[in-house]
């Protein structure tokens, strides 16, 4: 796009030459004219991040079907973080945690060049902090949370709620309220929750679509208190966290029991960013609905490769 100025016609020029450079720095893909882009992870079977794979190395596949890539990238763009933190009674116990966890992960993934917002929710989904780069603002919008400030507004639709968690409704909502529209760069969720859901106007299936739709990583981490035996809703819990991490292509780590995530975000701060985008024109054009498998596999031995589960193509 050229804006006018009273620049000279060679100012315009180097003007729309430079959009055209940023904007070739941070592409965005749209699924309606049938380009999809996965984003994958790549580490050695020892957890190391491989971060010099090659295009010839790659291929896509579509329902088992070879795709031909358009478009490679394994640049380092800016991360658009969005923060999702139970705050229902299950998780109350936990706000420090929280807390800590926050600003360690903040510290350990975010440059000056990124930028995160924050979710607290419940049975209101609450945006406490907006997209920012600033860690301390980020960190004192939560302590004003955990101090009973509730004054922040909300996302999605207005539900009449009185009890309750949220979970998916949380992931739905910050997907296509913020990262899908306003996201930049590398965009991913990092999750903070014990995985229960009791409220939600969406259910499971919808939050990972809508990660699925916009490429958007969702990385699980659960926190609970266990002693004795693990209960049902423990377990269910657990599968629901892993469920949406490795559908969209990202990873699950336990918090329970105060288990010390230190190394826990130092990786997912070093493979948000080490990531890759490949895109290709898929060669089913039918737009029916369908549940669409993507795989990602590369010729380099011993290399594990992580992308999600695939899309739906919605007409």
């Amino acid at each position: 796009m050229i804006v006018r100025t009273s620049a000279r016609w060679g100012g315009l020029v180097v003007l729309f030459l430079a959009s055209l450079s940023v904007q070739a720095q941070a592409p965005t893909f749209r699924s309606d004219v049938n380009l999809i882009n996965a984003t994958f992870s790549a580490r050695t079977p020892q957890g190391t991040v491989v971060s010099d794979l090659r295009q010839e190395e790659v291929q896509v596949f579509e329902d088992d079907v070879p795709q031909t890539i358009r478009f490679f990238d394994s640049s380092t763009l800016p991360l658009t973080i969005g923060l999702i933190v139970d705050v229902s009674n299950s998780q109350q116990r936990f706000f420090r945690d929280h807390r800590r966890d926050l600003e360690a992960f903040l510290k350990d993934a975010m440059r000056p060049q990124d930028q995160a917002f924050l979710v607290c929710f419940g049975n209101h989904l609450r945006l406490v902090s907006d997209l920012t780069s600033s860690i301390s603002n980020i960190i004192d919008a939560y302590a004003r949370f955990e101090r009973g400030d509730r004054n922040f507004p909300e996302l999605g639709p207005d539900e009449n709620r009185s009890e309750g968690t949220a979970l998916f409704d949380a992931i739905y909502y910050s997907a296509t309220e913020k990262l899908q529209t306003s996201g930049r760069g590398r965009r991913a969720l990092i999750v903070f929750s014990d995985g229960e859901d009791n409220s939600s106007a969406h259910d499971v299936v919808d939050a990972i679509d809508a990660a699925q739709s916009a490429d958007i990583l969702v990385y699980s981490v659960r926190y609970a208190r266990q002693r004795g035996l693990v209960t049902s809703r423990n377990k269910y819990g657990a599968r629901v966290m892993k469920r949406i991490a490795h559908d969209t292509g990202a990873d699950d780590f336990d918090a329970t029991n105060g288990a010390n995530l230190d190394n826990t975000f130092k990786q997912i701060g070093a493979e948000l960013r080490t990531l890759y985008t490949a895109a290709y024109h898929a060669t089913n054009r039918r737009r029916d609905g369908t549940f669409r498998r993507v795989t990602v596999k590369v010729s380099r031995p011993d290399v594990i490769v992580r992308t999600k589960a695939g899309y739906y193509a919605k007409p």
